[in-house]
């Protein structure tokens, strides 16, 4: 029995030319014979000698079969009301603008033949890529709706545009370009009337560059990556506040060597003058050791501003109104300071010192993006990190003191998911060595380490960097803002984008 010749193909994606009319006319009128056919020659010409990269073909040995073209325009000039014709200037693209902000889908077609090898996808694939290379916000394309047609008589256009983005109905052409990243913007009325099929309704679709670069000038803008240093800090006895701050500045000095951004210190980093209180009881010890911390943050933000850099000051007793807080310090390094306050107080604090736990979560405006503190027993409640992920931060700072291993690992795992579950970098140090005499502070075990989220961007454990257990040491690490919003539109799992707000919100009351 003689089997059937398989056909040898041999793809090839370049840039259309000229000498190409003949060709590509012929591929339009196979695809377009319903719609007007070909582009004349003039129109062509025009298209090709404006904007020659955007014209995009692929060839099978030497038959061209697939085919896009496109333009730049500036957006504003245009906005979501505009027809096809007014939008490319009759076919002859004069509106194409090389110092635009958007990439305008002019066209794209494939052979009828050639539908079941995904060409177009190639296709709109060249043209995000063109729409990164050229740096522009986003890529937006006037979309056929064909399969309205046997639904006009049941469905309303925006119903009809539901039911497909549901996958309830299939649209040739809709379904295509939601499968491909892009989301509709706005329904469109007239946008071609010839298209008899779609009842001369489309769909005005975006796909939003998120590599897009604001090149404006700007004097100490928003950084896209974030240099975090970690001070993994060795609880010793000292005699004096400035004994304390002296030990905090070699850190500070080096961590700023680097040109960190954020140094971030453990939970209660003012620990090591408890021995100055060796002779008072636990509640009595930790109320006096408040007393030094209005001076240990106000040495500490003089040494934000002139090693300029942001400082996380763990965190310190605050004692006022006979209640005793747990707070942590952001000090940024242009003079301003703002408090968390822990939320969740451990069964340790309140039994032994009386501590009270706050009720306020902040997200705090940085020079580098927004950030939170969740003080070591805060992380483990995901409702916290997820609220402050809801609110635009970025980078989570998580400040530690754990006396057992067990105990750290109860925050290390905790803080680990948060990275995952919430798509962003989570920074976390505690204190290691040991404090005789100093009751309910006397050992500490910890091992710090930058977390980020678990896609392919990322390092495969999702850990940027790890410390020596036990060991007096720094971190330091780049964090990347681009990544996160890569993969909180690309990943392979976007738990951010995949909540049902439509079964459970998380709220704060």
């Amino acid at each position: 029995m003689k089997k059937d010749k398989i056909k040898k193909h041999k793809l090839l994606l370049r840039h259309l030319t000229l000498d190409d009319y003949d060709n590509i006319a012929i591929l339009m009128e196979h695809v377009y014979g319903n719609l007007g056919g070909a582009w004349k020659k003039d129109q062509y010409t025009s298209q090709i000698t404006r904007f020659p990269e955007g014209q995009i073909v692929i060839e099978d040995n030497g038959q061209l079969v697939a085919a896009a073209l496109s333009m730049v325009v500036d957006y504003a000039r245009f906005g979501d009301v505009h027809t096809y014709a007014q939008i490319t200037s009759n076919g002859y693209l004069t509106h194409h603008n090389p110092l635009g902000d958007t990439l305008y889908g002019v066209d794209i077609f494939v052979h009828p033949k050639y539908r079941g090898l995904r060409l177009g996808r190639r296709l709109y694939d060249a043209r995000k890529e063109l729409c990164r290379n050229l740096n522009l916000r986003r890529f937006i394309a006037g979309g056929r709706i064909p399969g309205y047609a046997k639904y006009a008589d049941t469905l309303t256009p925006v119903r009809y545009i539901e039911e497909v983005k549901n996958r309830e109905i299939y649209d040739p052409v809709l379904s295509f370009q939601l499968f491909n990243g892009f989301h509709v913007r706005k329904l469109l009325t007239g946008y071609l009337p010839v298209d008899v099929d779609s009842k001369g309704f489309a769909t005005l679709l975006e796909w939003v560059n998120l590599d897009f670069v604001d090149k404006t000038p700007s004097l100490g803008g928003s950084k896209n990556v974030i240099r975090l240093g970690v001070v993994q800090w060795q609880m010793r006895t000292l005699s004096s506040v400035e004994e304390l701050l002296k030990h905090a500045e070699f850190f500070i000095d080096a961590v700023a060597g680097y040109h960190a951004d954020f140094v971030l210190f453990p939970e209660y980093m003012s620990a090591p003058l408890m021995g100055l209180f060796n002779d008072k009881s636990p509640p009595d010890a930790i109320r006096a050791l408040a007393g030094f911390t209005s001076e240990i943050r106000n040495g500490l933000l003089e040494m934000a501003m002139s090693y300029n850099i942001n400082i996380i000051a763990g965190s310190m007793p605050e004692y006022s109104n006979h209640e005793l807080y747990n707070v942590s310090w952001l000090l940024r390094r242009d003079g301003t300071f703002e408090a968390q306050y822990k939320i969740h107080v451990t069964i340790d604090e309140v039994s032994c010192w009386g501590v009270q736990g706050g009720d306020a979560l902040k997200v705090f405006d940085t020079d580098c993006g927004k950030i939170a503190v969740l003080i070591c027993y805060d992380s483990e409640f995901p409702e916290l990190a997820r609220l402050a992920t809801i609110q635009g931060a970025q980078i989570i700072f998580v400040p530690f003191w754990t006396d057992t291993k067990n105990a750290y690992q109860r925050v290390r795992y905790c803080s680990h998911a948060r990275a995952i579950e919430n798509e962003c970098f989570v920074a976390i140090t505690g204190s290691v060595g040991n404090l005789p005499h100093a009751e309910n502070m006397d050992i500490q075990y910890a091992q710090a380490a930058i977390f980020s989220p678990s896609d392919f961007s990322f390092p495969h454990d999702a850990i940027l960097a790890e410390a020596t257990p036990n060991t007096e040491m720094t971190l330091i690490a780049d964090v990347n803002l681009d990544l996160l919003k890569q993969v909180r539109t690309r990943g392979a799992a976007r738990n951010l984008a995949n909540r049902r707000p439509d079964l459970y919100r998380l709220e704060w009351f």
